[in-house]
């Protein structure tokens, strides 16, 4: 199968649907539900690359590379304040979020890569589950989880709300990442929807 078959490409936009923003009490209620996601191993639920700005293209099956993280994903075309260079962040190469936080915080899967991370999993992800060094197996590759935090921004706020901004970025919310992890390519390896992703 060719690593770009999915469900196309679509540009990020009519994103900020304040209709869906969920309230403090309501992302506070599914902490339980977020929390009891596997640890040692769960599902690949989607895969999504960034072909350019403000465009996602969700796959079926994707090849994962040392030097673009997602082939065809423009990790390897955007700057980082944080890197030595102010190249793109070695740290950074690919990110996986929680689809379980994914379901809470962004509503129906049809709008989850707006959030912009590549593999969203039913795993655990908080820090004390995963800590920085952590190897994980996607299908036949290999990542390594960064100590480089994923911290939600001002466009995840206008696509998801203030609140949404808050619960990801501090508290209990940073503790299990529910904004994401950063992870480093270890092995390229082809990952499929569907695949497991074990902790190794």
């Amino acid at each position: 199968m060719d690593a770009s078959a999915g469900t196309g490409t679509a540009a990020v936009r009519n994103d900020a649907d304040e209709t869906l923003h969920r309230s403090t009490g309501e992302l506070a209620a599914s902490l339980p539900h977020i929390r009891n996601a596997p640890a040692e191993g769960g599902v690949i639920e989607l895969i999504v690359r960034r072909p350019a700005v403000d465009a996602r293209e969700v796959l079926s099956e994707a090849r994962i590379s040392t030097d673009e993280g997602i082939e065809g994903d423009t990790w390897n075309q955007r700057g980082s304040p944080t890197s030595a260079d102010g190249g793109p962040h070695p740290d950074a190469q690919l990110t996986i979020m929680s689809a379980r936080a994914a379901a809470v915080i962004i509503g129906p899967v049809e709008r989850w890569p707006l959030a912009g991370d590549q593999i969203y999993a039913d795993l655990d992800i908080s820090h004390e589950t995963l800590p920085a060094g952590t190897q994980l197996r996607l299908g036949d590759a290999i990542v390594e989880v960064t100590a480089k935090p994923h911290r939600g921004c001002a466009k995840f706020a206008a696509r998801f709300g203030r609140y949404a901004l808050r619960f990801v970025n501090i508290g209990e919310g940073k503790e299990l990442r529910l904004r994401g992890v950063n992870c480093r390519v270890i092995r390229p390896g082809t990952v499929r929807v569907g695949d497991s992703i074990t902790r190794l």
